[in-house]
């Protein structure tokens, strides 16, 4: 299956979700257990669409101990979509039969300590009127109840506030915070003829490719331009969660126009007297 019909059929279950899906809620319970014992055990990890965070992909490249440049060559996929907004990346199936995942074995998943979020979640899955034309109240949770899945046959039951607490998703609900603020903000949603490529690489690199965002930051005239306190820049130069949420700052600020980070005061004043430069000439021209 390609990239386009990835994101159609995708396009298709959140409708389908939406319109004919059971709605659940924290206080609602549900029967399911996985583990080594049920005769389905990893049959749910392969030929699957996993979309990645960019905190997903900071956990799993620093799991995997390697820079996230070559986590993004090697384990990634980029749709395209003419109704995407913004780079999305998916994690890449084995080329098998199977289509399994890259980190899973006959003994379970190799990354488990930082699976991804909608791993986390399975079987879970989360539905808001954000992500869709339809009107709906408030976000709801559903359930992915698959026919191979042999999980729902176990008598293990539990709410889904208690699911989502064993499976530690608090704390990937609020590092995912600023990222999803970002992919909502209106001038990206309303955006017209979609983000030039400088953006696109732009928003690509201070989200998923945090290596190559924090030389940006060292390497090249940023700090020539922009004040950045002592204290965190100690912090952007070996903490990636700090170096993820300064990512999301400089999003904002360049794609936004928001004030989130501050321009020296020299290089404002350039700025500004080019700018008046241009706008005299402009009126030069005009006038003549």
């Amino acid at each position: 299956m390609d990239e386009n019909n990835k994101m159609d059929d995708i396009a298709r279950l959140k409708e389908a979700i939406l319109k004919e899906y059971p709605r659940l809620h924290k206080n609602d319970s549900f029967k399911f257990r996985c583990h080594s014992g049920v005769p389905c055990f990893n049959e749910c990890c392969g030929d699957v669409n996993i979309f990645l965070t960019p905190y997903d992909i900071m956990r799993l490249k620093n799991n995997l101990g390697i820079t996230s440049q070559e986590f993004l060559a090697k384990y990634t996929i980029s749709p395209f979509d003419k109704n995407l907004k913004y780079p999305v990346l998916l994690l890449k199936m084995n080329d098998d039969v199977r289509k399994s995942c890259p980190f899973v074995g006959d003994k379970g998943c190799g990354v488990y300590p930082d699976r991804p979020w909608a791993c986390r979640m399975y079987p879970l899955g989360l539905a808001t009127s954000r992500e869709s034309s339809q009107t709906i109240d408030s976000e709801f949770f559903f359930l992915l109840q698959e026919a191979t899945c042999k999980g729902f046959c176990e008598e293990h039951e539990q709410t889904i506030e208690q699911w989502l607490a064993d499976q530690g998703i608090e704390e990937y609900n609020m590092a995912g915070e600023d990222f999803k603020d970002i992919t909502l903000h209106p001038r990206l949603q309303n955006v017209k003829g979609g983000l030039s490529l400088q953006q696109v690489e732009m928003f690509h690199t201070a989200c998923y490719n945090l290596d190559k965002f924090r030389r940006f930051i060292f390497e090249s005239s940023f700090l020539d331009k922009f004040e950045v306190a002592p204290d965190t820049l100690e912090k952007l130069k070996n903490d990636d969660e700090a170096l993820l949420k300064f990512g999301y700052k400089w999003v904002r600020f360049s794609l936004f126009g928001e004030q989130t980070l501050k321009v020296k005061d020299d290089v404002f004043r350039a700025k500004r007297l080019e700018l008046e430069k241009k706008l005299a000439a402009k009126e030069k021209r005009e006038t003549n």
